[in-house]
């Protein structure tokens, strides 16, 4: 069982150059004893023991090359948060696999659960043999991390080199370990609303509309036919402008999320960064739905998807969000089939303009979109041509809203910040794939009481979503939040 496991988490990407370092060998050997352990003390069964436990091995190693392949990104820790999602939106994960490899894990997993069935024993000593293995194993693994031997093991996020290094299992564990042992910041001071310098009006309204899997198309096409009007429009009249360096590819909305949202660099996140929405409910001040409710500000998120996804549903009213909006109010306003299975951009833009209707006062609406989530399913989708062609459209619907947008702030005779961007760049299949640019645009445009917008700078700043944040609050406290964070911190 350790040789074969050893084998296959060989062959996990990025793979070694050479052996992996004992260090990751000796956690991984304690950690397949472990499993062994518990599977032998639930089934009674050697031999089924062993064979289960080097299966799941297989499983992860499945899973992590594709995602790597995808996402270009091996497996990590946080992603086992995710498994409540893989149960209620399968179609969201499954995509990256091939249908071969669909086939294999789902007659593996039925023939483990008829073997663990048939085979399972009823004598007790193996059982309590299994839970002995299991507790000893555990506690040297326990007893090892906290003691010297991996003190200066793995002190620094840097995945690829660590998985290559230490292993699969082994950086799996480690990254836990770390991140089980940081701690939040101190919490954040409140911001000091003051007028602007330059005469800007202060804006009342603030939207943020965090658009999914948008990209500038002539990115990926080299294609003038398929620029955006709507995206080169609000680059021409935007008070800021440019791109944003998201860290992620093809997925991890929440690490964008995040960052505009809570203005913390991942520098200072650690191994917090690979989900940071696990900790954010303690790093609750520091986000801008908490900040703004402290200036008087009422916050609203919208998402026309399932807000249990990242928990959404219980971490946002918990900093600061006054209101959530989700697919059950959204969904009746999507259009006939232009959104595919999601709701469309354009009838989610008509539900912002009908929200921005009915909440006077000092209002943040934060929109993240679902329309440009895939798979890309069309008629034609059935090859790489197809599948850009489909995002391409559903692109253009996006940019609809963007227009639609603009155009409504620019009537509505108040004082307003539009701030909308691109969360990553997708990952499609013969059309895009990780390891080339991964930034996406973003525009911000201010609006005075006569629907004028206030011109900016005419050059692009390059961003990250950190310091987008910071951009944001600054519209509201000139100079102080600009100071805090460089333009092009990641």
């Amino acid at each position: 069982m350790l040789f074969l496991s050893l084998l296959l988490d060989a062959i996990a990407r990025p793979r070694p150059t050479r052996l992996r370092h004992w260090r990751g060998m000796l956690l991984h050997g304690l950690m397949m004893t472990a499993l062994f352990g518990v599977l032998l003390a639930g089934s009674g069964n050697v031999v089924v023991s062993a064979v289960v436990g080097v299966a799941l091995v297989g499983l992860f190693v499945v899973a992590s090359n594709a995602k790597n392949r995808m996402l270009g990104e091996p497996i990590v820790f946080s992603d086992l948060a995710l498994l409540a999602g893989i149960v209620r939106h399968p179609r969201f994960y499954f995509t990256a696999i091939t249908l071969g490899q669909r086939w294999m894990l789902g007659i593996g997993a039925g023939g483990a659960v008829i073997a663990l069935a048939l085979l399972f024993s009823g004598q007790a000593q193996p059982h309590l043999i299994g839970a002995a293995v299991a507790l000893a194993a555990g506690g040297v693994l326990a007893l090892l991390l906290r003691g010297l031997a991996y003190d200066g093991v793995a002190t620094r996020p840097d995945l690829a080199g660590d998985f290559a290094r230490y292993g699969m299992l082994a950086t799996l564990l480690l990254y836990w370990w770390r991140w089980r042992g940081s701690t939040d910041p101190a919490g954040c001071a409140p911001i000091e609303i003051r007028p602007n310098p330059t005469g800007a009006p202060l804006p009342e309204l603030i939207v943020v509309v965090q658009c999914e899997s948008f990209c500038d198309p002539l990115d990926i096409t080299d294609d003038p036919a398929n620029a955006l009007p709507g995206l080169a429009a609000a680059r021409a009249a935007a008070w800021q402008w440019g791109t944003l360096d998201v860290s992620g590819f093809g997925a991890y909305t929440m690490r964008t999320e995040y960052g505009v949202l809570f203005g913390r660099a991942e520098s200072a996140l650690g191994f917090r960064r690979y989900d940071p929405f696990l900790t954010a409910a303690g790093e609750a001040s520091y986000a801008l739905s908490a900040r703004l409710k402290l200036a008087g500000y009422r916050s609203l998120f919208v998402h026309p998807h399932d807000l249990r996804f990242y928990n959404r549903d219980r971490l946002m009213p918990a900093v600061g969000f006054d209101a959530m909006i989700g697919e059950d109010a959204l969904a009746p306003r999507a259009g006939p089939g232009t959104g595919g299975r999601y709701v469309d951009d354009r009838a989610l833009g008509g539900s912002l303009i009908d929200l921005i209707d009915r909440n006077g006062g000092p209002t943040l609406l934060y929109t993240v979109t679902m329309e440009n989530h895939g798979p890309w399913d069309s008629d034609t989708a059935r090859d790489a041509a197809g599948r850009r062609e489909a995002y391409l459209r559903h692109l253009r619907n996006s940019d609809a809203m963007l227009r639609d947008l603009t155009d409504h702030l620019a009537r509505s005779g108040r004082p307003a910040l539009l701030v909308f961007f691109g969360d990553h760049r997708p990952s499609i299949p013969g059309v895009t794939a990780p390891g080339g640019a991964r930034h996406t645009p973003y525009v911000m445009l201010r609006f005075d009481s006569a629907g004028a917008i206030l011109p900016g700078a005419a050059d692009p700043v390059d961003l990250s979503p950190a310091a987008l944040h910071h951009r944001i609050l600054d519209c509201l406290a000139p100079q102080r939040e600009s100071a805090r964070v460089t333009p092009t911190a990641v």
